[in-house]
């Protein structure tokens, strides 16, 4: 398939347009509050400058790897990693344009077989192969900063990629604020849609303060 440079700067300029940390990111530590039905739990977190992750002053061992799990995903979506580094080894042609214009970026090379959907410079579908399982994830809104878009609401499925059996499906609203000169993730709505039944989990982050950088 002959890549088309029009399509691999398209995507180039929403790939930028993310939201990131840059290399001076310290780090933070915070309270989590954790909901679930007619439960609450309470922990803390620390995110150091390398962007590890742990979750301490919490005795219930399945909440707290359910919290390690949502500060470990938040922490990879920040990282800052050039387009040459992340997708030097891909190809990107066009596919179809839907009825709200977002534009279908069919992926060859490293990550074939992979697709994505920018429109407004922001990419709103991601379906990409992890480790054996097909991820979809839809965008229906987003967070404006100065230094790019963070998703506010979407929805993920995850199918088998050898049966197409459903392993899962839920859809999030994240909300961040502004700490010093970064946005952390203050809250996480996670509605589990399993059969006819909506399992909603509510991550608060509060008291979030950053680290102090590493004397040199």
């Amino acid at each position: 398939m002959t890549e088309q440079l029009e399509a691999r700067e398209l995507f180039r300029a929403a790939y930028e347009n993310r939201y990131t940390w840059d290399k001076n990111f310290p780090g933070y530590t915070a309270d989590v509050t954790v909901r679930q039905g007619n439960e609450t739990h309470t922990a803390k977190v620390r995110v150091t400058e390398n962007l590890s992750a742990e979750v301490s002053e919490i005795d219930d061992e399945q909440v707290k790897q359910s919290i390690l799990e949502q500060v470990r995903e938040i922490a990879i979506h920040r990282i800052r990693r050039s387009f040459e580094e992340t997708h030097g080894k891909n190809t990107f042609t066009y596919g179809e344009t839907d009825e709200t214009g977002a534009v279908e970026i069919l992926m060859g090379g490293k990550a074939e077989g992979d697709r994505y959907k920018v429109r407004n410079n922001e990419v709103c579908l991601v379906h990409r192969h992890i480790h054996g399982i097909v991820v979809t994830i839809n965008t229906f809104g987003t967070h404006h900063t100065s230094e790019g878009y963070l998703s506010h609401r979407y929805h993920s499925v995850y199918h088998d990629v050898k049966t197409g059996e459903l392993k899962g499906e839920s859809e999030f609203e994240d909300n961040y604020e502004q700490v010093d000169n970064y946005y952390i993730l203050t809250q996480r709505v996670i509605q589990a849609i399993e059969g006819d039944k909506q399992i909603t989990t509510e991550f608060t982050f509060s008291n979030v303060t950053l680290l102090q950088p590493a004397v040199v």
